[in-house]
């Protein structure tokens, strides 16, 4: 295999290097830039730090997307100045919140050597959420990135190809990926510091009974490791589809999803608060650039360029109370992983749900 080592777990397109800390734009109180983020986030320092728990026993946990994207990195962002390692790195982080999703996953399929030693740098009740690959979720790889054993197993026709859907696999590869995807994994599963894996399916995913089919293969294929489904085509919430989209997920007690996101586009989701399993609800905050969400050749980091205001995160706190009444565990990431535009967002969200919850909180 070629994973990516520790260091380089990090939110990519492909092989593009993300870019350094842009200026931001002063009139635009959503990309105020990083030293008034830091700002907002003194005045909340400590939150999040730890889950919180609601009266009736429900575990939130508030983290982000990311904490090894090159502009969340720089020096003084989130950081102190001197945590210049991968070690130094995971362990600041997982003092400061206690969970994090894996987003390199989604690119290359994991190492369980990394996953150890992830384990090692953090206290036992820290947790991860990994992103599926691309190929357990019918969207496209670069072919270079498959790890070695597996490209050399590859027809000559597909090895020739610069990205491969499964689709194009051999039945035998594509079961292969799901093999090497939870080998990978296992370290964090077998410390119990496995969340859930997310399953992002693309906005030409729609809501036929082959990709309902395709979401229970999806479950069956990961066994005992917990799940969560994200939709990215507005079709599975449109007025014909989203009660039986909701009963189907219901039904099967898959978590849903509940996304913040820009609103208007193709791939845009409506934002709600429904709970479809009693075991988890996953909420992802992507930010609400509109311009840049469906926008082709830009850098993964500006498709999420966006500060949360506090007024917007408050919009959020009836549908994450409501929510967490219904299950007992809930994940809130924060994937507006510009600088310290997530890290900030999910210190004042975590702030204002300890006062929403008042006595409730431990």
């Amino acid at each position: 295999m070629s994973p990516l080592a520790p260091e380089t777990q990090m939110r990519q397109p492909g092989a593009m290097p993300q870019p350094p800390l842009e200026p931001a734009a002063s009139d635009n109180p959503h990309d105020p830039g990083a030293d008034v983020a830091g700002e907002r986030a003194a005045s909340v320092a400590g939150a999040a730090r730890e889950a919180l728990t609601t009266a009736g026993g429900t575990a939130i946990r508030i983290g982000t997307a990311s904490w090894t994207d090159p502009t969340m990195t720089a020096p003084g962002v989130f950081y102190p100045r001197g945590a210049d390692s991968a070690e130094e790195r995971l362990a600041y982080y997982a003092a400061t919140f206690p969970i994090v999703e894996v987003d390199a996953t989604y690119y290359a399929l994991p190492s369980a050597k990394t996953a150890a030693a992830w384990v090692e740098r953090t206290p036992p009740d820290f947790t991860f959420d990994t992103k599926a690959h691309a190929l357990m979720t019918g969207q496209p790889t670069e072919t270079k990135r498959l790890p070695k054993d597996l490209r050399a197993a590859l027809p000559d026709e597909l090895a020739a190809k610069p990205r491969l859907y499964a689709r194009d696999l051999p039945g035998e590869l594509r079961d292969e990926v799901w093999r090497l995807y939870l080998a990978g994994i296992e370290p964090l599963r077998a410390s119990g510091q496995l969340g859930s894996v997310l399953l992002q399916f693309p906005k030409w995913f729609f809501p036929t009974s082959e990709s309902r089919d395709l979401i229970l293969e999806a479950r069956e294929r990961l066994g005992g490791v917990r799940s969560a489904v994200e939709f990215r085509s507005e079709t599975w919430f449109n007025e014909k589809n989203r009660e039986r989209t909701l009963g189907f997920l219901a039904d099967h007690s898959i978590p849903l999803v509940l996304v913040d996101g820009p609103q208007g586009l193709r791939s845009s989701v409506p934002r709600l608060g429904a709970v479809t399993s009693p075991e988890l609800v996953v909420v992802r905050f992507h930010g609400r650039r509109v311009e840049t969400w469906e926008a082709a050749g830009i850098p993964v980091v500006d498709r999420f360029r966006y500060l949360y205001s506090r007024e917007e995160l408050a919009e959020w706190l009836p549908r994450i109370r409501e929510a967490a009444a219904a299950t007992r565990e809930m994940h809130v990431l924060m994937n507006n992983c510009y600088a310290n535009y997530g890290s900030t967002n999910a210190r004042e969200l975590a702030a204002m749900l300890e006062t929403e919850l008042g006595s409730g909180a431990a």
